[in-house]
């Protein structure tokens, strides 16, 4: 139903004091951090980006310019409904602004369980590399999951400490893993590549690849998160600039560097021999590269800050996550007990409780169960999550243009550029399902749950809201609050 046609309830005052989150604590740079830091860019370049040359071939790095493209048309849209409505629940607020409470409430409930399959996959992810480097620097063989409940402690400890000082943290742990891929790129490109440097993995003859569209999934899930800029709103210092800026900031650097940084590393290996590369060695094939250009000092500081992109990312996902749970406890859609604020340091302090209770819970039971950390929790856990984003991506350019649409209060061409980022995030999700197995390396069953977690979600979050609309009139008016 359009959201104007329902009818008018007076929704219940705002939370106390108390239970506000600390204002003005973060600028664009701050935003910035938070959101890049949760793409993780050492951790997708140097797991992730092998996989992506090794299937699509030496055009990879295109694949990551398109799916950067693709979502800096998504962000015109998406900042502008920043702008003009102020909706502090991103997805959540701008789909239920846009096509009304059941597909907002299912649009919310979608966004907590994606942004936690995210966060909690990448648990398995950490655990591995932080047992493995134990092994390498310490002699120590500890199992996985000790390192990954002591990295949920962590976690947890600063999401409580307040945003302002993850976001400081992330700002240097950010800055380290950036600054050791731009080395990379310097040394490869100071030597010359292994055969000249060159533009042909941006050629119509590497682009036809029939590898290229399988690597979509690839591509946009390393943007993954750049959108939860909007959560911030209520914490930022003059949000109706801060957040666009960061928010085309994220997209942008995340597009420009991923793509070269990719070219750079098929330059180093050469157009020949990129594929074979790729394929024989994805873990080691960035370090490989480093360690000719640069030296095996650089070699051996990416394998520490290897470590460091993982926590990062965990500590910004856990911010997103909370500010959606904390969103939705107020608007009555999750339990009120998340509203609440720490009384000291302003941040969602019961909602990053939870959450961590959760991500213990799965560590709990893959580690009690035998079950491999990364081909079973990070990547059957991680899969939900990149699709349900995608999804939230699309849906909310739907909701954006039918908006905008209807209130007509914007230049022609942002609805314009709208409709065209629909469009292309709809094919982008199509692609992404069709080619689920290469994310998940699992079984035609195994995959048709997992994607079937999906729409299952969005329509229990979409009932509970027709449910309340009936039954509890006062907490289906929050739904979609912007508060």
């Amino acid at each position: 139903m359009d959201p104007a046609t329902e009818p008018a309830v007076s929704a219940p005052p705002h939370p106390a004091p108390e239970d506000h989150l600390k204002t003005g604590a973060l600028g664009a740079t701050g935003i910035t951090a938070m959101v890049v830091a949760a793409a993780a860019p050492l951790t997708v370049m140097a797991g992730i980006a092998p996989l992506a040359i090794s299937v699509g071939g030496i055009g990879a790095p295109a694949g990551y310019l398109a799916a950067g493209v693709v979502l800096a048309l998504f962000a015109v849209g998406f900042t502008t409904m920043t702008r003009l409505t102020g909706g502090a629940g991103a997805f959540y607020s701008y789909i239920t602004l846009g096509l009304g409470r059941s597909a907002g409430a299912g649009a919310g409930l979608l966004a907590v369980v994606s942004y936690n399959a995210l966060q909690i996959g990448v648990y398995g992810l950490l655990g591995t590399q932080f047992q493995a480097a134990g092994v390498r620097l310490l002699g120590l063989d500890l199992p996985w999951w000790l390192y990954a409940v002591a990295a949920v402690a962590v976690v947890w400890a600063l999401g409580r400490r307040g945003i302002d000082v993850g976001a400081r943290l992330l700002g240097v742990l950010l800055a380290a893993e950036t600054a050791i891929l731009a080395v990379l790129v310097v040394g490869v490109v100071a030597r010359g590549g292994h055969d000249g440097l060159h533009l042909t993995t941006f050629s119509s003859s590497a682009l036809s690849q029939p590898g290229m569209l399988g690597i979509l999934g690839f591509c946009f899930a390393a943007f993954a998160g750049f959108e939860s800029t909007a959560l911030y709103r209520r914490e930022a210092r003059d949000p109706d600039r801060s957040v666009p800026r960061a928010t085309y900031a994220a997209v942008v650097f995340l597009g420009v560097f991923y793509a070269l940084v990719v070219w750079a590393v098929v330059q180093g290996v050469g157009d020949a021999g990129a594929v074979a590369a790729a394929g024989a060695d994805p873990v080691g094939l960035f370090f490989t590269v480093i360690e000719t250009y640069v030296g095996t000092w650089a070699s051996h500081v990416m394998d520490v800050l290897v470590l460091t992109s993982v926590l990062a990312s965990q500590i910004a996902f856990h911010n997103a996550v909370n500010r959606y749970a904390f969103t939705l406890a107020e608007d009555g859609l999750l339990p009120p007990a998340l509203a609440r604020a720490h009384p000291r340091f302003g941040s969602p302090a019961r909602a990053g409780a939870a959450q961590s209770l959760l991500a213990l819970l799965v560590v709990a039971v893959f580690a009690l169960a035998g079950l491999d950390p990364y081909t079973q929790l990070v990547l059957l856990v991680n899969t939900p999550g990149a699709i349900g984003v995608l999804v939230l991506q699309a849906v909310t350019s739907v909701a954006v243009v039918v908006w905008l649409h209807r209130h007509g209060s914007v230049r022609p061409v942002v609805l314009r550029v709208a409709v065209v980022a629909t469009v292309l995030l709809t094919a982008a999700l199509v692609v992404l399902v069709e080619n689920v197995a290469l994310l998940t390396a699992a079984p035609t069953g195994t995959n048709v749950v997992l994607v079937a977690v999906v729409p299952v979600v969005f329509a229990v979050g979409a009932l509970t809201a027709r449910a309340l609309r009936s039954r509890r009139p006062d907490l289906h008016a929050r739904i979609g609050g912007n508060s």
